[in-house]
């Protein structure tokens, strides 16, 4: 070591002043406890970016319970296959730091052709900028869905930026800076097993940096004790219990029997329609709760009841057609959108997909037919294209009544 030491290394000093002569070999140690709630921290953000990439694949995605462990670019390269798609995400509001996403060249390939409508068995050839662009498409779904369960789990607004994909062969240990610098030393590696239908068995790796890590843990951490201090705090400061009034009769309407003023309902005691609960009164466990209705049926008190026939106003047909149409003049001023379309077709996604300058696409209109004219995406007329100095323009020709009307 040169004598200076980095932020990372000063924030771990003030976390665990313990810790100085573990950072003066160049090792970084995990207790168990951080460990613990980094993986579920990685658990839950990985579940729900599972659910999201089973919307973009239509295949069912299982990610398993992460392993969290401590390595280096190393470790990678001896345990990892090569090439390897390296995808880093930004934290821009909420946390301060990035991570590394881990996918194998062939998952990868598999995950693109689910996308554009595959099979998923289309995986000859390189992996190209068509492949890094998709599945960043996707990391940025996932994640974008991870960071909205980190912002319940922390407690606070977690923000991504959009991801960036490339493919790293990982033979050259200076890549690990290209891709983040937190990679040239050691860092938090935590592994996924994550199945695809039936195309896809294999491993992915989320990578932190210990900074990031702990401070995702001290985040829980907090949030943990700020729940217990509430409680704490809502028991210190509750009102001390006060002493139970005289008990006062009540009659029952039902049977005439007085009930006491915190008096306990017995188990298996249905309450009756009609009988008025009295404050205080405890309710047993497994007792059926009735109807209670605010007051007394007057049927059960015995007292005649009054029954009339409904009245109506009489239906005056006075509807004037005049009238209503005069009506019209009230949204006479109302924007409506209208749309002269020259034709539709319909393409497959690897067809778009091939689109370039000079590329012709034909469509389901013949040389010189009408074209047609929507109002707010309704038919309404046909016409035919002109020009009117430098604009284009469409000279009604035929109105569709039976649409308007």
């Amino acid at each position: 070591m040169d004598g200076v030491l980095s932020q990372e290394e000063i924030n771990a000093l003030l976390e665990n002043p313990d810790g100085l002569d573990a950072m003066s070999e160049g090792s970084e140690v995990l207790t168990d406890d951080e460990k613990d709630a980094i993986g579920e921290i990685a658990n839950i953000s990985m579940g729900t970016a599972a659910t999201t990439l089973f919307s973009l694949v239509n295949r069912k995605v299982e990610i398993s319970t992460p392993v969290v462990t401590v390595a280096t670019w190393d470790d990678i390269v001896a345990d990892y296959e090569r090439p390897c798609v390296f995808i880093r995400i930004g934290y821009t509001v909420g946390l301060d730091g990035s991570n590394v996403l881990v996918l194998k060249e062939k998952d990868v390939k598999i995950i693109t052709d689910l996308m554009m409508g595959g099979d998923g068995t289309n995986t000859d050839g390189e992996l190209g900028e068509l492949h890094l662009s998709a599945i960043s498409e996707a990391m940025n779904q996932m994640m974008g869905s991870s960071a909205t369960s980190l912002s319940s789990m922390l407690n606070k607004m977690i923000d991504i930026s959009p991801p960036t994909s490339d493919l790293i062969d990982m033979s050259d240990s200076a890549k690990a800076g290209e891709i983040d610098e937190f990679l040239q030393g050691e860092f938090v590696r935590i592994n996924f097993r994550m199945e695809i239908g039936d195309l896809v068995d294999s491993t992915i790796m989320q990578l932190y940096p210990f900074s990031f890590a702990r401070e995702m843990y001290n985040s829980i951490a907090k949030n943990m004790e700020a729940d217990i201090g509430g409680d704490d705090m809502s028991i210190d400061t509750a009102p001390a219990p006060q002493a139970a009034p005289a008990p006062q009769p009540a009659m029952a309407p039902d049977q005439g029997q007085p009930m006491m003023q915190g008096q306990p309902m017995m188990q298996g005691q249905p309450m009756m329609q009609g009988q008025p609960m009295m404050q205080g009164q405890p309710m047993m466990q497994g007792q059926p709760m009735m109807y209670q209705m605010p007051y007394p049926d007057p049927s059960m008190m015995g007292q005649p009841v009054n029954v009339q026939q409904a009245q109506f106003t009489p239906f005056m047909s006075d509807f004037n057609p005049i009238q209503q149409k005069e009506n019209i003049d009230l949204i006479m001023d109302v924007p409506l959108e209208v749309t002269v379309e020259l034709g539709r077709t319909s393409k497959s996604i690897k067809e778009i997909l091939d689109f370039a300058p000079g590329t012709i696409i034909e469509l389901n209109k013949i040389a010189g037919e009408s074209i047609d004219v929507l109002v707010n995406g309704k038919y309404v007329a046909k016409g035919e294209v002109v020009v009117l100095e430098e604009n284009f323009g469409i000279r009604i020709t035929d109105i569709i009544k039976e649409k308007i009307n």
